[in-house]
């Protein structure tokens, strides 16, 4: 017999190969180097979370008490995959235009991007997966217990309650470290992924050599198994049409609505293409999971004594023969086949508790919100990881309440009934543009609480929850309300009684809602874009033209995405447009295509409201819309064309447009520049002339004398600092200027510049991180310091703070180190950050400051001369300049 401490040794071992290969993937991914981790095969294999503790333990057990009615739950999705797999292709279309992250998204999304709906489709999904998530926690548990009492320990329910504990805690902190890493769907969980296609081969593997062994080891072989079979109560087939019929349709739909599924089916979908191969793969994967079931299920009637859990024959009967190693494999298999469908299914669920109901209640309480980038990313991450908690205690809790008794199969079942319930407003979603969202959660609200009056309370228990009274007699004495049998219908199975009024009540809210109402713009425009994904341009606007301003954007985007991605994005928009710089023109199409890069983090519901509030509520038109939603695929693709042609015409006129708009702004510039030399000129030289006329007259004090030369000695000290400015500037425009070759750290140059900076008495503090300067560098150090000197003297000047502080910070972006310098004040205009570097150009008529407003025309040349750049960085808080440098290591 194995010993029970072996056992334990043997699934931590397992556990960390799992990490190992999850770990790997993830690095991989982070390379680029996703190669055949985007392969098809790893796609099907990755469907295989479907088949659960319930296919590897249950259908055994579901075998031996109902017969080939197990079969059901195998020929749904077989269907799906191969007649219907158009609806999961449309799907998958939907989910990658509109960056869908989960089935609650996809619905919430399709309804005018309703929060309200996710909330509904999020308790829906919640509710249903708590009995599947207890069915998980039960098998791995009673699976700990034979292997317990083979080595002489009976346990109890207070050890069967603190297994499972243990068990739920060792997921949750598995599915924490991969689960959450990252932020954007997009970004896709590879490490997840790659250890559920691990785990697929070894359920398939381990139950198929339970099955060779049965067959082959015990029954004698492939005909004297037939003769078992034909003698076995299970080849009767007693199954009522109706209930076959029906389990069929219930296992089909499942398919498409448990998140879990939808999760892999979709969000980590990262071909289109790779549902060809699934069509046909997955369908024989399930056929192969499903080949032995009834050998073993008969061979474990025969085999084992009378009264044994027939859920448990995949591993009693190896034990029963002395097999331990082929136990031990088994035992794997059905850890595999639970984890994996926890881990994708508490990170589906996570997912949409966060984006729908955390992220809503907490940007709703912080008013205006928190202004520092990246704040949202965190709460989002937080809030996943403690749903994922919560969702595994509530599959605990479950476990606890119901006793753990029930079949498998039938703790399955229910779960099954309570995730169909967003199957009509998924479908009619994706088919009906007239459906509403008022028609949608009536239909959502009918149909969860008749699952949940019907089966999902019973299922506790006689008058654990409903007293047996009321079962037999309905509320009140209302007998048409009786759970089990509605409006007087007896004789109806549990099941299938749930699984029609549910859907037929759910189905017929829906219609009758969507009649009754109008649906809102925003409704109209994504019906359109869903029900005609394939004709329709994913491009449709659903913004007007804005005056907000991109910087407020900006500022929201790095909330979400963080600063180093949202700069990217806004970056490459404005190349895009033709503009230099990190701030491109707030037009619909860019306002569009934002939201649906901060939809695959926070949901699109969550996303539109956030860029609702800065744009003001700034949505498409009635006509718009109806523009929209009625035009044939003809005037789309005419108007695609049309935008192709015209697209560079547009950037060349918006050049146009922003250069003439800098040389009128630099003609005025250069106007008061003109002005500005002439008196900064004519100053010192006045001073110079008179006191020098004064020391020339003579018979004065030497202290006066003195005071007068030193007067004299400044001005011409400034006079001088003037010329050299402009002299220098002539110099780097020209390109006749000598660079000086050297090599040295980062670290020495920022402090020469911040010694030289002039900052007298600590007016500025200065905020860096010296350990992330050890940077080398191979270029002209004297004029790399000149320009961080120029910088961090400006900020001491030009600082409006209260308490100046200027943060140093060293990164990298778009693989080149950057030197970002951000001080605290309240930053430049939007519409002066376009000609801060041009020579003529002076932001303010403080003369406290000194010079001529030279010193970032200076930079930008030192910069252009040491191949490196200077930009300036919006959405900061205060003043912010990017030094990308020349020569890194």
């Amino acid at each position: 017999m194995v010993s029970f401490n072996l056992l334990i040794a043997v699934a931590l071992v397992y556990v960390a190969f799992l990490f190992i290969i999850a770990f790997a993937a993830e690095r991989r991914a982070e390379r680029g180097r996703e190669g055949w981790l985007r392969s098809p095969m790893i796609y099907t294999l990755s469907l295989s979370i479907y088949c659960t503790a319930w296919t590897f333990y249950g259908a055994v057990g579901y075998a031996a008490r109902s017969g080939l009615e197990y079969l059901t739950i195998y020929l749904g999705p077989s269907l799906v995959m191969i007649g219907w797999w158009w609806i999961l292709r449309k799907l998958v279309r939907i989910g990658r235009s509109q960056r869908i992250t989960s089935i609650a998204d996809l619905i919430s999304s399709r309804f005018g991007k309703s929060t309200p709906i996710g909330v509904l489709v999020t308790l829906v999904a919640v509710a249903a997966a708590t009995p599947y998530l207890a069915l998980q926690l039960q098998s791995v548990t009673l699976s700990f217990a034979v292997f317990a009492e083979g080595s002489g320990q009976v346990w109890g329910e207070q050890e069967l309650a603190s297994a499972a504990l243990w068990v739920a805690i060792g997921l949750a902190v598995f599915t924490v470290i991969f689960g959450t890493r990252n932020l954007d769907a997009n970004e896709r969980h590879h490490g997840i992924v790659m250890a559920i296609a691990v785990e697929a081969v070894v359920k398939l593997c381990a139950l198929v050599a339970v099955g060779v062994f049965v067959v082959w080891g015990l029954a004698g072989g492939v005909g004297r198994t037939l003769d078992l079979i034909d003698a076995s109560p299970i080849s009767d087939w007693t199954q009522p049409g109706g209930r076959w019929v029906g389990l069929t349709f219930l296992a089909a739909a499942a398919f498409l609505c448990l998140p879990r599924m939808f999760q892999v089916l979709v969000v980590e979908n990262a071909d289109e293409r790779h549902m060809a191969t699934a069509s046909w793969a997955f369908p024989l994967y399930l056929m192969l999971m499903s080949l032995f079931v009834v050998p073993i299920a008969v061979v474990g009637l025969n085999l084992l004594p009378a009264g044994s859990n027939p859920d448990l024959f995949v591993l009693t009967v190896p034990l029963a023969e002395g097999r331990n190693g082929l136990a031990i494999f088994s035992f794997l298999g059905g850890f595999s086949s639970a984890t994996s469908m926890v881990i994708v299914s508490t990170i589906a669920l996570a997912t949409m508790v966060s984006n729908h109901i955390v992220v809503p209640i907490w940007l709703s309480s912080r008013g205006t919100g928190a202004m520092v980038s990246g704040d949202v990313r965190g709460v989002v991450i937080m809030a996943r990881r403690l749903s994922i908690m919560g969702v595994l205690f509530l599959g605990y809790l479950y476990y606890r309440l119901s006793g753990g008794g029930e079949a498998l199969a039938a703790i399955g079942l229910i779960s099954f009934t309570g995730a169909v319930q967003v199957l009509p407003a998924m479908l009619v979603g994706v088919f009906w543009r007239g459906a509403t969202r008022w028609g949608a959660a009536s239909g959502l609200v009918l149909g969860f609480a008749v699952w949940m009056w019907s089966l999902f309370l019973p299922s506790f228990g006689a008058d654990a929850i409903i007293p047996h009274s009321v079962m037999a007699n309905g509320p009140f004495g209302i007998e048409w309300l009786r759970p089990q049998a509605f409006f007087g219908i007896d004789g109806i199975d549990p099941v299938i009684h749930a699984v029609m009024w549910s859907l037929l009540l759910n189905t017929g809210a829906l219609f009758l809602g969507s009649i009754l109402t109008f649906p809102l713009p925003m409704e109209r425009l994504q019906g359109a874009q869903f029900v005609n994904v394939f004709e329709h341009s994913p491009n449709a606007r659903s913004w007007t033209q804005s005056s907000a301003h991109a910087e407020d954007l900006l500022i929201t985007a790095q909330r979400i995405l963080g600063a180093e991605e949202a700069q990217t994005l806004f970056q490459a928009e404005a190349r895009s447009q033709g503009k230099a710089g990190f701030l491109p023109d707030v037009t619909p199409g860019f306002v569009e295509g934002l939201e649906r890069e901060l939809a695959g983090s926070v949901g699109a519901a969550t996303a539109h409201a956030m860029l609702g509030q800065i744009l003001q509520g700034a949505s498409v038109s009635v006509e718009d819309l109806i523009k929209v939603a009625d035009e044939t695929a003809q005037i789309m693709e005419y108007s695609s064309q049309l935008e192709a042609k015209s697209a560079e015409q547009e950037r060349t006129a918006r050049a146009l447009r922003e250069a003439n708009e800098k040389l009128t702004a630099l003609s005025i510039q250069k106007d008061a520049f003109l002005g500005q030399i002439s008196h900064e000129l004519r100053t010192p030289m006045t001073s110079i002339r008179s006191f020098s006329e004064i020391l020339r007259e003579g018979g004065m004090p030497p202290t006066q004398q003195a005071k007068y030369a030193g007067i004299i000695h400044d001005e011409a000290v400034r006079l001088t600092r003037l010329l050299d400015d402009l002299l220098d500037l002539s110099v780097l425009e020209s390109g006749q200027v000598t660079l000086n070759q050297q090599d040295g750290v980062l670290r020495d140059v920022i402090d020469r510049a911040v010694d030289a900076a002039d900052n007298r008495e600590g007016a500025l503090k200065i905020d860096r991180r010296r350990s992330e300067e050890g940077v080398e560098l191979s270029t002209d150090l004297d004029r790399l310091t000149q320009v961080f000197i120029n910088l961090i003297a400006n900020a001491r000047k030009y600082c409006d703070a209260q308490q100046p502080t200027l943060r140093i910070k060293v990164g990298r972006h778009e693989g080149r180190r950057v030197v970002d310098l951000i001080d605290n004040g309240s930053g430049i205009p939007e519409d002066k950050q376009g000609v801060i570097f041009e020579k003529f150009s002076r932001l303010t008529d403080d003369r406290k400051a000194g010079g001529a407003g030279l010193g970032l025309a200076i930079c930008r040349e030192i910069m252009n001369r040491l191949e490196g750049d200077i930009t300036y960085l919006p959405g900061q808080g205060g003043a912010a300049f990017r030094v990308t440098l020349p020569s890194v290591e």
